[in-house]
């Protein structure tokens, strides 16, 4: 019984959870006042009762005052008789008396109605007596009244003393019958009041049942299909037994969410494409790109992005980007990244020097990603540019101004003291003595001359100017050069060497260009060899054994050789980590090795024209052995058809 009764309490626990709050509150709404509307209509029919008992009573009351005052002289007179007759025919005339008793001053019953017949009469052999309530009063004129409920009903008793000229009688016991009107009232209004609350109670759970299987499901599962929409889910869709109004709804939530899957799968498709053609646009940039949400977690990174921070091959993508960054940039971002999502500030700039995965300086730019409406934050983009070679280069330019200034003020200083000297003292000075003053000056303007060609040749070379390039006959030019050096070689005790190749064939470039080169190079190789040094420019002609093949085809393009071109010296070599540096601008061994003049700029000059030749320059050093600087040089094509004998010669070497 227990367990029986545990299930049923378990059930309807159960029932009523599955109500929505609503349904509770409007229970309980209709519970409360089906209980006021119950309670107030007992109340009705109550104080209506209360006022049939109450005219009951007076009815009683008065019909008893009059009968007594009746009967009372006859019972004085004995008259019992006329008694009898008189009650027989006030019995008759009114329904509402359902008896009536006389008892004398004993209590002893002497005629009652509907009692007292001769049959009833003549069986008694008990004498009857009435029993009076026990507050009744004998000497009291006025009556007393009392209801009590029998097996047909409410009687009212009415009990009146008997009193003629002052004297007690007995007494008359009259019994009347409530109101049949009032009754009914009063009975329908409570049957109805009992029939409307049942009724409401049944229609509140036979609506709750009909609200739980036919409005509360359907909206649950609406409802549940409505989230599941709105968290993407567009395969959602609800298949219920209902009807009406709800049908419907339910229909058109079945053709929504059909509509939406289709446009799903058009957006992602449009998406997909839009999103490969944003990745290929990111991925062909110069800069690293990097997209964070607002939980900076990286949504999108550029392949650029992966080779500067090493990430290649490593799952970055939805991981928070403080854990793969090196140390010295967390410590620089995690700051302004939080600020960003936190909406303090809309960008950040940074420059920051990696040691890893290579050595190379940085700029990364924060900036947030709002929505259309610029209210939202979506994201923070993040750009990465190496800047190590615009580094470089200003340090460069730095290194370069301060070299230039250097160099121009040394030889200013000394034009400016040599000519002051000759303005204030030149009578007092003797002739050898200005002569040497004016060469000093003349050569510190030689000096100043070469550093502004310097600066200009590789401002030219640099510039987008179209060269003419010919037919350049090498030997001239190393001629030229050797012949421009000569004494300033012999003047520092160091031998000239030049080894060309006979019959050697022109080159294709440009004289004045090729000039330089030769000029810087030779200038370079006197100004590190030590005295007793040598100094050596060679050219010869590369063996290719295609172009004996190709000169037989001669309505086509012949493919000639290269000529190469070495200037070695015997002088103090370079060192190999300046090796790689040597060829880049403004550089300058002597700052590290030794005190020699110099701009740095000759070698950027010869690199720069050997590159116009479509060609590049090399070298082998060996500190305290020398420096050999070789480079090739393509064949004037025509040359080689004009004279093929000398292509002969050259390849038979």
């Amino acid at each position: 019984m227990l367990a029986l009764l545990k299930k049923i309490r378990e059930a309807i626990a159960h029932w009523w959870s599955e109500f929505t709050l609503q349904t509770k509150l409007m229970a309980a709404a209709t519970l409360v006042v089906s209980l006021i509307m119950s309670g107030l209509t007992f109340w009705a029919v109550n104080t209506i009762q209360q006022d049939a008992r109450l005219n009951d009573t007076r009815f009683g009351r008065d019909l008893g005052l009059l009968l007594a005052s009746n009967v009372a002289p006859l019972i004085a007179e004995d008259n019992l008789t006329e008694v009898a007759q008189f009650s027989q025919r006030f019995y008759s005339s009114t329904s509402s008396v359902r008896y009536m008793l006389y008892a004398d001053e004993s209590g002893k019953i002497f005629f009652g109605i509907p009692f007292w017949d001769s049959e009833v009469q003549n069986s008694l052999t008990i004498e009857r007596r009435i029993q009076l309530p026990d507050d009744y009063a004998a000497n009291s004129e006025l009556p007393m009244v009392r209801q009590h409920r029998t097996p047909d009903g409410v009687v009212t008793d009415v009990f009146v003393p008997l009193t003629h000229n002052g004297t007690y009688l007995g007494v008359l016991a009259i019994g009347t019958n409530p109101n049949p009107t009032v009754i009914t009232s009063s009975n329908l209004t409570r049957d109805v009041t009992i029939a409307v609350f049942i009724s409401i109670w049944v229609m509140v759970i036979l609506g709750a049942v009909f609200n739980a299987l036919y409005i509360t499901k359907p909206i649950k599962e609406l409802l549940v299909g409505v989230k599941n929409i709105a968290a993407g889910n567009f395969k959602q869709r609800i298949d219920l037994p209902v009807g009406g109004e709800l049908k419907e709804l339910i229909s058109s939530f079945n053709e929504m969410a059909e509509r939406l899957e289709r446009y799903e799968e058009q957006n992602i498709e449009e998406l997909t494409a839009e999103k490969a053609k944003l990745e290929t646009l990111v991925s062909t940039i110069a800069d690293g790109a990097i997209l964070l949400d607002t939980n900076m977690h990286v949504i999108l990174v550029n392949p650029i992005a992966r080779r500067m921070f090493g990430w290649d091959g490593a799952p970055v993508v939805g991981n928070n980007i403080l854990h793969h960054l090196p140390p010295v940039l967390q410590m620089e971002l995690t700051r302004p990244l939080y600020q960003l999502v936190a909406g303090e500030r809309d960008s950040a700039e940074f420059r920051v020097s990696l040691n890893q995965p290579t050595n190379r300086t940085i700029r990364i730019l924060l900036t947030t990603v709002l929505d259309q409406y610029r209210e939202s934050l979506k994201g923070i983009a993040m750009t990465v540019q190496d800047i190590t070679r615009e580094v470089e280069l200003n340090e460069a330019k730095s290194q370069f101004i301060s070299n230039v200034s250097h160099e121009l003020r040394t030889p200013l200083f000394n034009i400016k003291t040599y000519i002051e000297t000759l303005h204030d003292y030149g009578a007092e000075l003797g002739e050898q003595q200005r002569r040497e003053f004016l060469q000093t000056a003349n050569n510190e303007t030689d000096r100043l001359t070469r550093l502004v060609n310097d600066v200009l040749d590789l401002s030219r070379l640099e510039s987008c100017r179209i060269y003419h390039f010919d037919a350049v006959d090498v030997a001239q030019a190393i001629d030229q050069t050797l012949r421009n050096y000569q004494l300033n070689a012999k003047d520092k005790g160091i031998e000239l060497i030049q080894e060309i190749e006979p019959k050697l064939p022109p080159v294709l470039g440009n004289y004045d260009l090729l000039l330089q080169v030769f000029t810087n190079l030779v200038g370079n190789a006197l100004k590190f060899t030590n005295a007793g040094g040598k100094v050596v420019i060679r050219a010869y002609l590369i063996e290719n054994t295609k172009t004996k093949q190709s000169l037989l085809r001669l309505n086509s393009q012949p493919l000639a050789g290269k000529v190469r071109i070495e200037i070695s010296d015997t002088g103090m070599g370079i060192d190999p980590e300046h090796q790689e540096k040597i060829f880049g601008r403004f550089f300058r061994v002597e700052n590290r090795v030794h005190t020699l003049e110099g701009t740095g700029l000759g070698l950027s000059i010869v690199r720069n024209i050997i590159d116009k030749h479509h060609s590049s320059v090399h070298l082998v050093s060996e500190v305290g052995v020398g420096t050999t600087f070789w480079f090739d040089l393509a064949v004037f094509q025509a040359a080689i058809l004009e004279n093929p004998s000398s292509v002969t010669a050259a390849d038979g070497n």
